[in-house]
Formats: C-alpha cells, structure tokens, sequence
C-alpha cells in the first residue's frame, strides 16, 4: 500500500465561466513568458537592446509551436491515422503532444528569420535565451502532469504519481513521475548554463550548445524510464537515439567553435546602446586632441599679441620720452639765447 503519493487532478482544464483554461497551454504559455523575460535581461547584459528578444519570439514561438506538433505526429502517426482514429485529432494541440526536437528545430529557423531581420547573429541570440528555454521546459513538463501522460514504470515510492485516467490504454496507478524528473532536470540544466557561460564567457552558440547536450544527456536516461507507447530502433525507443545524436552533434559544435571562435561576440545588436556609447566615446578621442591642437593655437597666438602689444608700448613709450628730452633741450638752448640777449640789451 503507498503512503505517499503525487496525486493527478481529476481534470486538466479549469472553466472560468464559458471559457476553458487548459493545464497543459497555460503551462507553455507562462513557459515561453519566462523564457523571453530572462532571454531579455541577459540580451540587455549582453550588449543588446530591450525589446529584441520578445521581438524575434514572435517568429520562434509560433514555428516552434508547429516544429514541435509535426515532430510528435509523424513520429507518433499511429495515434492518429491508424484504423479508428481521428485524423483532425493531430490540429488539436491543447490535448498534449509537442516534441521538443521538432520545436527547438524549427524555433530555431524561425529565430534566424528574425535575427536576419534585424541583422541580428543567430548565436550570439541563442546563447541568451538558453538558460530561459530550459526554465521553460521546466514550467512546460507540468502540463503533462495536467494531461496525466509521459510518466515512468510502476512504483511505490512517496514521489510517485498518482494515475485516475484509463483513456488511451492508460492502467490505473502510482508511476515514476517522469515529467518532474525532468521538469527538475532542466532547471538544473538553466542553473548550470548560466553559472557555465559567467565563469567562461561562452559565446558564439555555445551557451545554447551547452543546454542542448545537458539536454540530451538527461533525456536519455529519463526515456529510457518511460513507458507510453513509441517507436523501438535496436532495443531502444526512438528519442534515445535522437538524444545521441543531438548530444554528440552539440559537443561536436562546443569543441569546434571553441578552437575557430574563442570568447565572446563584442557587438551583438547593430546600433545598440552599448555600440554607441563605443561610437561616443571614440568620437571624444578623436576630438579632444583637435581641440586641444586649436587650444595651444588660441594661446600661442594670444601670447604673440601681447608681445607685440608690449613691444609696440615699449616702442612708443621711447619714442616718447626721446621726444620728450628733444622738447626740453631745445626749450633750455632757447632760454639761454634769451638770457644772452638781455644781457646784450
């Protein structure tokens, strides 16, 4: 008998009057609002301008969306177009079923239209939002909590989940909450990028390179646990194999860009405040040597006219006094011929 236990809600939608409010989207939806609030404040401390990051989300999140539902459809095709199925099923998103390879593969193409846009390198834009993509899939997990899908084999332990739903072959009992294993794995993975890209400055996509292969490596051993129904290659269930690959491609793309691109971008927004204070204070060098140049100019010149003011005074006061002791000589030479005069008289 279980002592303890995760329960599952008896519902996976709330209704605030006539509208429904899914678990599973409002999940994403508070997801991808962390995930651009913190991508902007490390794009801002990155150099960049506020705004960017929610701007070229709105090119990311949408093919993400779609990137990710694609990915769960054509490899889980069976719960769709197989013989009493519902095809329409595959629009009906708010139901569960994203693949996080398909979203970050075309979220990502759907960020480099928006960096082209704004000139923007794709890099320097994935490694600040990194660390809020993993909190996102952290938040994201527990809509499938919500939907009561992806948890792990029978077990009695006092973190195990609680399972009410007998829809889609579902057994009624306590399981491995795989969706929280996870949900803790990535914010794990969002602490360790961040404290990874502060120590060693990563730049040029490794940040993002470093989520994706911390990822990788945890999404191994956590599908490994799961028992919902999927694809086996070689004794192994399908995203093990795509977790390899993805893993040893993002490894691959740390050690290369490390020995081709060392550090980090300097500029990573054109026109961003950081740029033109860089402009501001170059265009201050430039001109303070100007100014000073036309300052000794001013002086030297300021300094000649008082000497040519001091020498023309000098002159003129020379001038003066000869002409003074001219004035005096002939009045003396003037009296004494009148002196001589009156004694002739």
């Amino acid at each position: 008998m279980e002592l303890a236990y995760i329960p599952s809600p008896s519902s996976g939608v709330l209704y605030l009057g006539p509208v429904p409010l899914r678990g599973y989207a409002f999940c994403i939806i508070i997801g991808v609002f962390v995930a651009v609030w913190l991508g902007n404040k490390r794009w801002i401390a990155r150099g960049g301008r506020a705004g960017t990051v929610a701007d070229i989300a709105v090119w990311a999140v949408p093919f993400g969306l779609v990137g990710g539902r694609l990915y769960h459809v054509i490899t889980d095709y069976q719960l769709y177009f197989s013989e009493g199925r519902d095809w329409v099923d595959a629009f009906k998103i708010w139901e569960g079923g994203l693949g996080i390879w398909g979203a970050i593969a075309f979220g990502a193409l759907g960020a480099w239209i928006g960096c082209r846009r704004r000139g923007i390198p794709l890099p320097a834009y994935a490694d600040a939002v990194a660390p809020g993509i993993a909190f996102a899939q952290a938040i994201g997990r527990w809509g499938n909590w919500f939907n009561q899908e992806l948890y792990g084999r029978a077990t009695d332990l006092p973190w195990a989940v609680e399972i009410t739903s007998s829809a889609d072959g579902r057994v009624a009992g306590t399981y491995h909450p795989t969706f929280l294993y996870e949900s803790l794995w990535c914010i794990g993975i969002a602490l360790l990028v961040i404290w990874a890209d502060r120590r060693f400055r990563l730049g040029h996509g490794r940040a993002f390179a470093l989520y994706v292969a911390a990822y990788c490596a945890g999404r191994f051993w956590i599908e490994y646990m799961r028992v919902d129904e999927a694809h086996h290659i070689l004794g192994l269930r399908l995203n093990n194999w795509t977790a390899l690959l993805v893993f040893l491609l993002a490894v691959l793309y740390i050690v290369l860009s490390a020995r081709k691109r060392p550090g980090r971008e300097t500029t990573v927004e054109p026109g961003a405040a950081g740029a033109d204070g860089e402009d501001g204070a170059a265009e201050k060098d430039a001109a303070e040597p100007a100014g000073t140049e036309a300052g000794a100019a001013e002086k030297e010149g300021s300094e000649t006219s008082e000497s040519s003011e001091t020498s023309e005074g000098s002159e003129a006061s020379g001038t003066s006094e000869v002409s003074e002791g001219s004035s005096v000589s002939e009045g003396s030479g003037a009296s004494k011929d009148g002196a001589g005069s009156a004694k002739k008289s």
